[in-house]
């Protein structure tokens, strides 16, 4: 706490000097730049009138309750999954915790429309869990997974570690010993677990609730698979009907708000939670004959995540010869591209952060803070919205930019930008300002000491940001759908045309490669942040 307001007063010092005018107006170039589309989109919306976008409205109900519908099932589900997951891995006896911790939260390297993708074809009857199933003496009536049922089960399956990773997460300070005091004091099971664990998990539940229910909102490609009419999908087959667009996407945009409104509102209001300044991890709740029902349930998880969407992705490479679409030849070019728009929206999403998180941290003002937030504002809309704006955009004010990779590059940074600019912001507030304060004395610019002291120091936050953009953008799909120049194939585009046209084991390879890299940064992720998996 010392270093970091050593680190505010000295970088305040310096904001007395003309320079942070000037990395103010960045600032404010950059969240004006960052919030143009969503702006667009309410500008237009206002433009249909009260009649009209009331009659648009009655018209796309059923998106209004189908969208709805998904995020609250979805979120439920999640829940129910990541919760207990939590508390098995880290408050009780179970075998092999630190193994399940990680297999459990590996589902987030997988898209989701991949996952989609896996099980709407392989399942029914005749599908390839079924086929495998019977070749192991197991005759199991698997059904479709199509419409909302489908997209419910992917999108559970694949966004419930964010519950789970944010749930234990608040764990790791709970003090075991409360939970013995509550059971001396002859409260049941249940009641000790309402009154000492539930409020001390309830922050990381909202957290993790609200990340999914964002996720839920958001999803394009796994609706779109599933066949079922969300905000999303709808928003995609709209064939750029302006005033439909610009009024969806405002509904949707008033659901995100809610959504984190009542998440800030979960958070807030709970102030019971007890954190202690030292846990007790070696007491453990004792599992006893729950034991087995337990690894079971960690087991079914897995496997419905991991083991069945990877192993189909497997089978059909083994499978696909090359004979059969042979119009639809996976290229590692695709791979190339994919790597190169990546870097690039790293890079600028950098270049865009620094001085936002710069000014935050030396001039703690309102200005300062909005203009921050400002920022944020693209990360909660989906892509799918960016995307349609930007095209609506390029068309009308910048055709010549419009259909090129600047566009669909800013794009990303517009989604991304946020996940920068918490990283370096970060990386700021953990520099010693004593430092800066001697580069001062010596005689150093403010540009001078920026560029020999604090950016040397922030590098370890510059570097995790520009990982976390590079590895989101190698996995966005709706933008890239929409924002593509011609003839330009990424790999998630690949996945998507051979999808459309069911050449299921032309997505082997580019599915594997995305799950894999994605594997890999993950671990690398929780290896730099120290998780406890033990």
């Amino acid at each position: 706490m010392a270093t970091e307001e050593g680190l505010l007063a000295a970088l305040r010092r310096e904001a007395r000097g003309d320079g942070t005018l000037a990395l103010t107006l960045l600032s404010a170039a950059v969240a004006a730049l960052v919030l143009s589309p969503v702006l667009w989109i309410v500008v237009e919306a206002a433009g249909v009138g009260v009649d009209g976008a009331f009659d648009l409205f009655a018209a796309e109900l059923d998106t209004v309750r189908n969208s709805l519908l998904v995020v609250a099932v979805v979120t439920g589900a999640s829940i129910l999954l990541g919760l207990p997951l939590a508390i098995l891995t880290s408050q009780t006896d179970l075998p092999g915790r630190r193994f399940w911790t990680v297999a459990v939260s590996l589902p987030l390297v997988v898209p989701s429309y991949i996952g989609a993708f896996a099980y709407f074809n392989a399942s029914g009857p005749n599908g390839d869990i079924a086929t495998t199933l019977a070749t192991l003496g197991l005759d199991v009536h698997v059904p479709p997974i199509r419409g909302l049922l489908g997209t419910v089960l992917v999108l559970t399956l694949f966004t419930f570690p964010y519950v789970f990773l944010a749930t234990r997460a608040s764990l790791a300070s709970f003090d075991a010993t409360l939970l013995e005091a509550a059971r001396t004091l002859n409260h049941s099971r249940r009641s000790a677990f309402l009154k000492v664990v539930l409020p001390q998990v309830l922050p990381g539940v909202a957290a993790g609730a609200l990340l999914v229910a964002l996720y839920a909102l958001s999803d394009f490609g796994t609706p779109a698979i599933m066949g079922y009419d969300v905000f999303t999908k709808v928003l995609y087959t709209s064939n750029y009907d302006i005033q439909l667009t610009a009024l969806l996407s405002v509904q949707l945009l008033a659901v995100t708000a809610v959504v984190i409104a009542l998440e800030s509102a979960v958070e807030s209001g709970d102030a019971s939670g007890y954190a202690s300044t030292n846990p007790r991890a070696s007491t453990r709740l004792e599992l006893g004959w729950l034991k087995a029902p337990a690894l079971a349930f960690c087991a079914l998880v897995v496997a419905a995540c991991l083991a069945v969407p990877v192993g189909l992705l497997v089978l059909w490479l083994v499978r696909d010869t090359g004979g059969a679409g042979s119009g639809y030849a996976f290229s590692w070019e695709y791979g190339w591209n994919s790597l190169t728009v990546s870097v690039l929206a790293a890079a600028g999403s950098i270049l865009m952060a620094l001085p936002v998180a710069y000014t935050s941290v030396a001039d703690d003002s309102r200005l300062t803070r909005l203009l921050e937030r400002g920022t944020y504002v693209g990360y909660a809309v989906p892509g799918i919205v960016v995307g349609i704006a930007l095209v609506a955009m390029g068309n009308r004010f910048a055709p010549a930019i419009y259909g090129t990779i600047p566009l669909m590059v800013f794009a990303y940074v517009v989604r991304f930008l946020p996940q920068a600019v918490g990283s370096v912001r970060s990386s700021l507030l953990q520099v010693d300002g004593r430092l800066v304060e001697a580069a001062r004395t010596l005689g150093h610019s403010p540009a001078a000491t920026f560029r020999k002291v604090t950016l040397p120091l922030v590098v370890p936050g510059v570097v995790s940001g520009a990982a976390l953009v590079f590895l989101t953008t190698m996995k966005e799909l709706p933008a890239t759908l929409l924002l593509r120049p011609l003839g330009f194939e990424t790999l998630v585009t690949y996945i998507w045309m051979v999808q459309e046209s069911r050449h299921y084991g032309k997505a082997a390879v580019p599915a594997l490669a995305l799950v894999g890299l994605s594997a890999i940064s993950m671990l690398v992720l929780l290896s730099r942040g120290g998780d406890d998996v033990a």
